[in-house]
């Protein structure tokens, strides 16, 4: 039997069932409690009048709030050079795509900023059969001020608060160059915009739906014996009967 599960009678796993519940309503507390702690970051104003290239031309990270006074905006990994965006920045934006509307009942926006070329972000997000701000970043330092693309070369040699290098030797890190996966949050006060917050590495686990839904069951993630995500496609990739069952 998978992970060994064991078989119980039904008082026998009410008492076990309590004995978790104790642990979760322990989790969801310390969660509040961190959550607290992250609404009382200071904040960084954003001196760098960012440009991006979108669909209609030229906007501004100002003009990424719309009406809104809040702004996440996810690093989606999508080298210039690719075909299409990565898989796994893929699986958190299915997860995320369908409570957009649900965010900006809350004053909060939300846009995806990637390297790559705007007509291979149209031509990758209409595949997707998503709907959201998506600019592209390639004419402006925007991935290395955010230190989600690393390049000595642009001074970007710093992830998830640490050392890149010191990271890979650690084994903690695959690569010092090139795309990472992040998320950064901002906030505006009239046309000032602040910088928050920034999300990199297993921070992003809690916006991954699907691992929260795994969790739930007895076999988990199943990834136990191969690296993190490498059985992770793009949505229109899966096996058709992986898709349909």
């Amino acid at each position: 039997m998978a992970n060994q599960l064991k078989t119980a009678s039904r008082s026998e796993w009410l008492v076990a069932r309590k004995d978790l519940l104790a642990k979760e309503k322990e989790l969801v507390r310390q969660r509040d409690a961190v959550s607290a702690a992250r609404r009382e970051l200071p904040m960084v104003k954003v001196e760098n009048d960012y440009q991006f290239e979108g669909p209609a031309g030229r906007v501004k990270l100002l003009d990424l709030f719309g009406p809104h006074s809040q702004l996440i905006v996810y690093h989606f990994m999508f080298d210039p050079s690719w075909a299409e965006g990565c898989k796994t920045c893929s699986l958190l934006i299915d997860g995320v795509a369908g409570v957009i509307p649900h965010l900006a009942a809350r004053k909060t926006a939300f846009a995806a900023v990637s390297r790559a070329p705007i007509d291979k972000i149209q031509a990758f997000e209409r595949r997707m059969g998503w709907q959201f701000p998506w600019v592209s970043s390639a004419g402006n330092t925007f991935n290395y001020d955010f230190h989600v693309t690393l390049d000595e070369a642009e001074g970007s040699v710093e992830y998830n608060f640490s050392n890149a290098a010191a990271l890979k030797q650690a084994g903690k890190l695959w690569t010092t160059k090139g795309e990472l996966p992040g998320m950064s949050v901002f906030f505006r006060d009239g046309d000032e915009v602040f910088h928050t917050n920034s999300i990199y590495q297993r921070g992003l686990d809690p916006l991954m739906n699907i691992y929260n839904l795994l969790d739930l069951t007895p076999l988990g993630r199943q990834e136990k014996g191969e690296p993190p995500q490498g059985w992770v496609r793009h949505h229109d990739r899966y096996p058709e009967l992986v898709a349909i069952s």
